[in-house]
């Protein structure tokens, strides 16, 4: 989620805003994964269609394993560059 969250140039409080969630969902997600919002298969779509909306493509397995990118429309969009991916945009 934080990589699809880095390409769509999203932070925390603002995906959690455009998925309807609290950002402290957003948080144990990263933090724990799937896990964390385990039996609340509604919260977890709301995160990806969220996400869709800002242009991101799920990647399926395809032998090199699962990936996100950006669609070519969204991708032209300001971004956060992977180098730049610290605490302090996960606010």
């Amino acid at each position: 989620m934080k990589a699809a969250r880095a390409l769509a140039g999203l932070d925390q409080k603002a995906l959690a805003e455009r998925a309807g969630v609290g950002v402290n969902t957003i948080r144990n997600f990263e933090a724990a994964g799937a896990s964390s919002v385990r039996g609340r298969l509604d919260t977890l779509d709301a995160i990806v269609e969220a996400l869709k909306s800002a242009g991101v493509i799920f990647v399926a397995e395809n032998g090199d394993g699962p990936g996100v990118r950006l669609t070519k429309a969204k991708a032209k969009a300001t971004a956060i560059a992977v180098e730049d991916l610290n605490a302090s945009n996960d606010d």
